[in-house]
């Protein structure tokens, strides 16, 4: 029986998506969509959900564009500008389970550096009762060693946590431990699941 859910943040708690900055920065939505694809692209991000300092993970890419110096900086300085609140729905539902003392949790892939100030900004983000954020551990998405480190930390059986992911490949790595799995595309589809198992 699922007792508890587990929960990703981005996109699927808090509306994250770096080209929400960049079209402010640049004059035409190509030249952004470009520059994310190119130059801050989510594989170099990659690295500051691994541990690496901002900081250190922007100086090799600057001493590449130089020219793009600001925009770079940006992704630290501008960081929350990324986000558009929450996902429609989505907190109606953490209030539903809280209100059956469900017990929630959350594992993100996140700079460790930005924990407290994306939690500031998005109170939701303090419902759960721990939360696993990738760039503290030094371990990411969908490396098996954070969902066993996830399951220590919330001393739980794979089997009887719901985790729910946006990414296929997160929640596919999640299923092959054990975990329910529910990979998100809206609240209603989620809904449902929370309502087949009995836990809303």
């Amino acid at each position: 029986m699922v007792d508890a859910v587990l929960f990703d943040l981005g996109n699927v708690v808090v509306d994250w998506d770096p080209r929400r900055l960049y079209v402010q920065m640049f004059d035409d939505p190509a030249e952004a969509d470009q520059f994310v694809a190119t130059v801050c692209t989510m594989a170099w991000h990659g690295a500051h959900d691994r541990g690496v300092s901002m900081d250190e993970n922007a100086a090799p890419l600057i001493a590449k564009f130089p020219e793009h110096e600001a925009r770079i900086r940006a992704w630290k300085t501008r960081w929350l500008e990324m986000f558009n609140g929450y996902i429609p729905g989505v907190p109606a539902l953490i209030d539903a389970l809280s209100e059956r003392e469900t017990p929630l949790y959350a594992l993100t892939n996140l700079p460790a550096e930005k924990w407290d100030e994306t939690a500031d900004a998005f109170p939701y983000l303090y419902a759960f009762e721990d939360v696993i954020v990738s760039g503290e551990e030094k371990l990411v998405k969908p490396d098996p060693a954070i969902y066993h480190l996830t399951l220590k930390r919330m001393d739980r059986q794979a089997d009887r946590v719901l985790f729910i992911d946006d990414r296929a490949e997160n929640t596919e790595a999640a299923s092959a431990l054990g975990f329910r799995t529910h990979t998100f595309t809206d609240a209603a589809r989620l809904e449902a699941e929370l309502k087949a198992l009995g836990l809303i």
